[in-house]
């Protein structure tokens, strides 16, 4: 991972990060869903700039280029970006009995499997341990799954989201304990 370096999101990124965002979904899905299925998770997958605001998303840069963007959250929002109301709750979490979760996670596909997704989760849980939680929990795509699972993360569930037009999107609620 020679070369890139990460910081804290801030508000000037959001263009950037949001076409990452649609290169991500268009590209790095196709082994594992339909076209179908990929439009439709742009339904609710994208960008949550409440993790921006809160100082808890990440991007990660090969120089002035965006790598891969990633982060955690200390309220319960499980997944979704700002366009997904129905799937929104801004309520904080309690470190001491609920888990962190970890949120909008994506590489830019030029940079896929060369440990982005691995230094973003580290980042995560560094900072959700240092705020006293002691699990985390996400909602992993088909695709997503396998980092998570080499990361430690376990499946609690399967899960699907059902599009507007009815096209099924598998996921998986993951957690981890953090040691």
């Amino acid at each position: 991972m020679t070369g890139f370096t990460h910081r804290l999101a801030r508000t000037e990124d959001i263009p950037a990060i949001s076409a990452l965002m649609a290169r991500a979904i268009a590209q790095l899905q196709t082994a594992y869903l339909t076209p179908e299925q990929i439009a439709a998770s742009a339904e609710s997958m994208g960008l949550d700039t409440q993790l921006i605001e809160d100082g808890t998303y990440f991007v990660i840069e090969d120089g002035a280029r965006l790598a891969g963007c990633g982060g955690w959250s200390r309220r319960a929002t499980l997944y979704g970006g700002n366009h997904a109301a129905d799937l929104r709750d801004d309520r904080l979490l309690d470190p001491a009995g609920e888990p962190a979760r970890i949120r909008a996670m994506y590489t830019d596909p030029h940079y896929a499997r060369r440990g982005i997704g691995r230094l973003i989760l580290a980042l995560c849980e560094e900072a959700a341990r240092n705020e006293g939680f002691k699990r985390l929990e996400l909602m992993a795509t088909a695709a997503g799954e396998p980092l998570y699972i080499a990361c430690g993360f376990r499946v609690i569930e399967r899960a699907e989201r059902l599009s507007a037009n009815g096209v099924s999107v598998p996921g998986a609620v993951m957690g981890k304990v953090l040691t």
